[in-house]
């Protein structure tokens, strides 16, 4: 057999390819594969094809041959029944992951009667031989149940690198150099028809040999036939040489614009990412196609050809960059802007793997306790972890040895702005990003951002709001605006102005506004249409209340947009669900629309501007009580700017998210008025307690954060606030009553620069959520990042593939795996009526269970990783897992609330194991429990008061713990106590634990959750406890707090307990 033989070749030749690229069929091998399988392939043929290009190819292979349906529409059931009967090329449009079960004897072909005769539904049809059914979805992923997978030819259809760059080079050569275009087209035509025309000669060339009778030599007919065939073959043959020659030559100077082409495929595959991140975020290529074609237009002309390329280069990657960002969530622009500048680098070949990896993963030394007090353990491991490779080897020996030059370094205010100290000053930026993210990773997202304008320019890291009217000159009839709407901001009052300003109002008769909810579904219909023949603007507000309905706007706007009057133009809203499983926004409608992001301004200042733009001089003076009313509007204004804005920092801000809006504030005021003017006192409980309680407390779901927003109004409405001697924040006083412009002036001149302390936080709140969110932000990177561009692991000889990567997890996690405990044996050893001795067994039940999941789970995946089991959805996602160093949901579902990635996580609950194991050894209360090592603390918490109780026969409702934060460490203690227990590992998160005053004090700078000394807890009587100079101080597993709360204990401070509450301190088991 050939080595070089193709299998392709086997079933189609040059004519067939030919021929089908004249339909449409993209330009590269994958396609032609693709083609020749649908073509021959015996079952029938399920296109994935998100794009559209295989349906396109399909319509113009068969042409009006083909019966067209879409999946679902009205009465396609019945076009089914009628295609199978008359023997129809069946093609079926936008499938859905779960098929109608009453197509599956059509498409199994289960056929009854001599094959004559198939079920359909209630019914048996007559089967025509000649039926031929395709099938096509437009889901980029789907996951068909398996016997449809068995049943079907599973084809992908979705563009491909070199497709698409074939497309978009020869649409920019057709717009700077349509003569080339043309001649190309002309050429590649020639070229197809000559090899069509000399496959047919060839043919019947062949056929008339076979049929020839007798000596074939002796008929002159035939051999002249042959002859003036064989010299049209010759002729044909070199007209297509020459052709291919000339076709040559067009291609050199077709090939000076690749660059741009190749550009504009990163970006759009990086735009295509985008709903890994979210699923509001599908764009089109048809969209793509537009706006790339505008850009060659805009891009600046030059004689210079190098330059124009570069411009068209800068163009093409702006204005793509411009449409795709104005459709994404702040937290999400970076994200993509970074993926764009990575895939933009790793096509130039200046980005180094090992280093990109580094750089993405931050991989740590586990237990390596830090030698300098300027970095934390964590940071350590990771330098340690960099140390290993060679272009960093001796970082760590010089941390130590260099330690004041380090200091410095790491404790500047933007590290980013300097470089580090000694040779590693030399070192490139990639490499600098990974220095500083070890070290100093809150100030990653500032570094990313100098990155990205050092590489791209300035102008893709600027925040601009977008141009509304800019945006409208691009929107047509066909073209949709769809508004992704965030809490507290209106972008429709936009689209009022906008029409006003062109003539397109209510009373005109000219724009319809619909809010969508419960019976609007017929009045959108019929405004709709009337909208589309007249040529009016029209809304459709909050579409993601009618889900029932949204197929069929769906297929209603695939019809009437290319209709519609050209003045007509639909503007959509929806709000946004991160949950891929509750997204109901179909993918048509996302797809063809310009999806517009608004979010309101962070930062104080703006909000509190804001919050004061929902009133005007008018409302100022609209209460007798003028100096109470305008003092109190004010601090209601920052009560609401600060409880809007706290969100900002994360679980330390609240504990839940709120929606929070300027409605709650409206209404607060309206209360405040009539209050005020009913009573001759100011009724300062029934103020706090309908604000707090009520307006913005009917939103809170969580009690600590009713408390807080209990204390911020104790603190902000009480009457010192009408002696001058209420400060809303260190340095910004309480306004005096002042007018409306007066206020405004007021806030910019006296309000301090952005800070944690405006919202009553320390300044370790924002360090701690800026590190959050660049960790967030690298684990999002990894998720997306292209497989191809992302296989390599970091390793002390070079790089590892993802399959070596989960081969050797497996392989760590199988050689480690302990064995189960025995219960029947713990439980004859164990003193049942002792309650520490039943957590202990409930422990070693729970971690039992997580066991036997983790062990089935790695039986699983090694077992498909060697073939001897069927790849399934669940394998895949423990592939996925163990590259992307997450935690199995499934195992995660057995376990405990854990921040850490996998790595860290398998060897954390093989310390959870072995503190079990050492306990069970002879059930005896260990000298400290290790409290967030257990499954449920709170069951160990409340055995210390059960002890007590049968011990001294109190009541268990009676009773609760207190703390007594002692001067120990862990190796410290020889004994347990007699009554109560130690607990250790407890961390502090918003201020710290002063050993020597025994007292809760304010937290040092950059000093994030410290840990906690050994505290002892003990039971009383209710009736016993003193609260008396403490905090009520709530304890959570995790740093995300919410529903992970267990227990609260008292700690003693000097200051008064409000001051903790605003600054959000807890404790926490984990960090």
């Amino acid at each position: 057999m050939r080595t070089d033989l193709q299998p392709l070749s086997i079933i189609i030749d040059d004519a067939d390819i030919a021929e089908w690229m004249n339909q449409g069929l993209p330009a590269d091998q994958t396609s032609y594969e693709n083609a020749a399988i649908l073509i021959y392939c015996l079952r029938w043929p399920l296109m994935v094809d998100p794009q559209g290009q295989g349906l396109r190819w399909i319509k113009n292979l068969f042409t009006d041959k083909l019966v067209t349906l879409r999946y679902n529409s009205k009465g396609y059931l019945d076009r089914v029944e009628t295609a199978v009967r008359r023997g129809d090329t069946l093609l079926l449009e936008c499938i859905e992951e779960n098929i109608d079960s009453i197509l599956e004897p059509i498409i199994n072909r289960n056929l009854i009667r001599k094959g004559k005769i198939v079920k359909f539904g209630d019914k048996e049809i007559e089967y025509h031989p000649n039926f031929r059914l395709i099938m096509q979805t437009r889901l980029a992923n789907p996951h068909f149940r398996p016997e449809i997978q068995a049943q079907t030819t599973l084809i992908n259809f979705s563009t491909t690198r070199d497709g698409l760059e074939a497309q978009l080079l020869a649409e920019i050569v057709a717009a700077e150099r349509p003569d080339l275009e043309k001649s190309k087209f002309e050429v590649t035509k020639q070229q197809n028809e000559y090899k069509i025309n000399l496959k047919k000669l060839e043919d019947s060339l062949l056929a008339r040999l076979a049929t020839a009778e007798g000596n074939f030599i002796q008929n002159v007919e035939l051999v002249v036939t042959l002859e003036r065939t064989v010299n049209t073959s010759v002729e044909i043959e070199q007209k297509k040489l020459e052709a291919e020659k000339f076709s040559q030559q067009i291609d050199r100077t077709r090939e000076l614009y690749r660059p741009t082409a190749i550009r504009a495929c990163i970006i759009y595959f990086s735009m295509n990412d985008l709903s890994k991140i979210h699923p509001m975020y599908q764009f089109s290529l048809k969209a793509f196609r537009s706006v790339f074609l505008k850009a060659i237009d805009y891009a600046e002309q030059n004689e210079d050809f190098r330059i124009r390329i570069d411009n068209l280069i800068d163009a093409i990657t702006f204005a793509s960059y411009s449409y795709i960002v104005r459709g994404l969530f702040e937290e999400h622009k970076l994200i993509f802007t970074i993926q764009l500048l990575l895939q933009i680098l790793t096509e130039k070949g200046e980005i180094d793997m090992v280093e990109l990896d580094l750089l993405l993963r931050n991989p740590q030394e586990t237990h390596a306790g830090s030698p300098v007090e300027f970095l934390n353990e964590k940071a350590w491991g990771s330098v340690k972890a960099l140390s290993l490779l060679p272009i960093f080897h001796g970082l760590d020996r010089d941390i130590e040895t260099s330690s004041k030059r380090w200091k410095k370094y790491v404790e500047s205010e933007a590290p980013e702005l300097e470089k580090p100290p000694g040779e590693w000053k030399s070192k490139s930026t990639m490499q600098q990003l990974c220095i500083l993210r070890a070290v100093r990773p809150d100030r990653m997202l500032y570094a990313l951002k100098l990155f990205v304008a050092e590489k791209l320019g300035k102008k893709y890291i600027e925040s601009r709001a977008a141009d509304f009217a800019r945006i409208y000159d691009e929107s047509s009839k066909s073209i949709p605006i769809f508004f992704i709407l965030s809490p507290g901001v209106d972008p429709l009052k936009e689209v009022e102005t906008l029409g006003k300003k062109l003539g397109y109002t209510s009373q005109a008769g000219k724009f319809y506004n619909i809010s969508l909810g419960q019976g609007q579904e017929i009045v959108a219909e019929n405004a709709l249409e009337i909208s589309t023949k007249e040529g009016h603007w029209i809304v459709l507000q909050n579409i993601h209340l009618v889900r029932h309905w949204l197929p069929i706007l769906e297929r209603k706007l695939e019809r009437i947009l290319e209709i519609g009057q050209e003045n007509f133009r639909l503007f959509m809203s929806a709000e946004p669900t991160a949950d891929h499983s509750a997204h109901v926004i179909p993918q048509g409608i996302l797809e063809n629309s310009i999806k517009i992001t608004n979010e309101s301004h962070t930062g104080m200042l703006a909000n509190l501007h804001k919050a004061l733009d929902n009133f005007d001089q008018e409302v100022l003076d609209s209460c007798s009580k003028d100096t109470q009313f305008k003092v109190i509007l004010f601090a209601l204004c920052y009560f609401h700017a600060v409880v809007s804005q706290r969100t900002k920092f994360g679980s330390i801000g609240w504990n839940r998210k709120y929606p929070f809006s300027s409605g709650d504030l409206q209404i607060c005021i309206d209360v405040l008025r009539n209050y005020l003017e009913a009573n001759v006192k100011i009724p300062w409980e029934d103020l706090r307690y309908i604000f707090g309680e009520i307006m913005y407390g009917g939103h809170i779901t969580d009690n600590w954060d009713r408390r807080l927003c209990h204390n911020y109004l104790e603190t902000y409405l009480n009457p010192t606030m009408f002696e001058g001697d209420l400060y809303l924040a260190p340095d910004f006083p309480l306004a005096p009553p002042l007018d409306y412009k007066a206020y405004h002036a007021y806030i910019d001149d006296k309000l301090p620069s952005e800070s944690p302390k405006l919202y009553g936080l320390h300044p370790n709140a924002e360090i701690d959520f800026l590190s959050q969110t660049s960790e967030k932000l690298f684990r999002i990177l990894i998720e997306i990042s292209p497989r191809d561009t992302n296989s390599n692991a970091h390793g002390q000889s070079g790089t590892i593939s993802r399959d070596e990567k989960i081969r050797n997890v497996l392989e760590e996690f199988q050689s480690h795996m302990p064995e189960d405990f025995s219960i029947v044996e713990l439980r004859a050893r164990a003193d049942e009526r002792n309650p520490y001795a039943v957590v202990a067994l409930q422990e070693a039940e729970r971690i039992n269970n997580l066991l036997r999941e983790i062990r089935q789970s790695l039986k699983e995946l090694d077992g498909g990783l060697k073939g001897e089991l069927a790849i399934s959805s669940e394998i895949e996602i423990l592939q996925e897992c163990f590259y992307l160093d997450i935690v199995p949901i499934q195992w995660a579902n057995r376990a405990y609330p854990s921040l850490y990635s996998l790595g860290i996580w398998f060897h954390d609950m093989l310390n959870r194991y072995r503190e079990i194991e050492n306990w069970t050894a002879d059930f005896q209360l260990p000298n400290s429990v290790w409290l967030g090592g257990l499954f449920n603390p709170q069951s160990f918490l409340t055995s210390i008061m059960q002890a007590v109780a049968r011990k001294l026969d109190w009541p268990l409702d009676r009773m609760c713990l207190i703390v007594e934060i002692t001067k120990k460490q862990k190796e410290e203690l020889q004994n347990a106590p007699k009554d109560g227990a130690y607990i250790h590992n407890l961390f502090i998160d918003g201020a710290r634990w002063d050993k020597q005053s025994n007292l809760l004090i304010e937290g040092k700078l950059k000093e994030l959750c410290p840990p906690m000394p050994v505290i002892f807890v003990k039971a009383i009587p209710i009736d016993r406890l003193d609260t008396k100079g403490t905090y009520d101080c709530p304890v959570y597993r995790i740093k995300t707090r919410g529903n992970t709360y267990i227990w609260h204990f008292n700690l003693k401070t000097k200051e008064k307990p409000s001051k903790w509450v605003l600054a959000g301190v807890a404790l926490l088991l984990q960090i």
